[in-house]
């Protein structure tokens, strides 16, 4: 067992895991690194065989650490504790900051021309457009968020189109507030309907209804989201 990697979950105690079948105890002479430090994590994992701790709760996975052999861990950190006195190790870490933020601001761009595309509304909406886009991709692509624009198994155009749906969800109906029954099945059921309802508002604003701008729900999402920032 400890010479292959392994995904496991937290047991019932800090010395024992488990897979998807069996309860598994952590070698001797390994201990759990907890998560924090990146570049550690990183370089334990790619030494050696190690154990990749994770707990799901809900739909999302939460990283609880490495299990790998203590003299490993020790000897990197150690090696890491080295590099980092040096000053260009820090120069570095600023030239890798900085080109992530750069990929960081195109994306946000790209993804946002992504949403306006998707929306596709009737010129008479262009101001009402820009702003809904702007509103989605600045909840939609921060780094670290979990949400759909920052995964890559799908293209960038299904992601600016699941990302206004899941807004228009939470924006625009009482999703948030609903006592959904925990039965197999039904809260999907409920977004399936609330994203066609999406779907029909989406297309009234396309086809350039008239719209009184007292009741239009989304200029009503966007001074709600307006407001808290402002309170917040």
């Amino acid at each position: 067992m400890p010479d292959q990697n392994r995904d496991v979950a937290p047991g019932p105690d800090g010395t024992w895991f488990r897979t998807r079948s069996e309860l598994l105890r952590m070698p001797v002479g390994w201990e759990l690194l907890a998560p924090g430090d990146a570049a550690l994590t990183r370089r334990v994992k790619a030494a050696g065989p190690s154990w990749v701790v994770q707990e799901k709760r809900g739909n999302k996975l939460f990283s609880r650490g490495v299990c790998a052999p203590t003299a490993r861990i020790e000897h990197i950190r150690a090696e890491l504790a080295v590099e980092r006195e040096d000053p260009a190790y820090a120069k570095g870490l600023e030239k890798s900051r900085a080109r992530r933020d750069a990929q960081q601001v195109t994306y946000v761009g790209e993804f946002r021309d992504a949403v306006v595309a998707f929306l596709a509304f009737s010129p008479d909406y262009a101001e009402l457009q820009a702003r809904v886009a702007s509103a989605i991709a600045s909840h939609a692509t921060p780094v670290g968020s979990g949400t759909v624009a920052r995964t890559q198994r799908i293209s960038i155009e299904q992601r600016a189109a699941s990302a206004t749906i899941a807004w228009l969800r939470h924006q625009t109906t009482s999703y948030d507030g609903m006592q959904i029954a925990r039965v197999r099945g039904r809260r999907r059921q409920v977004r399936q309907q609330l994203a066609q309802r999406s779907h029909e508002l989406l297309a009234s604003y396309r086809r350039g209804d008239r719209i009184d701008p007292a009741s239009c729900v989304l200029r009503l999402a966007l001074d709600r989201g307006r407001s808290a920032e402002a309170n917040g």
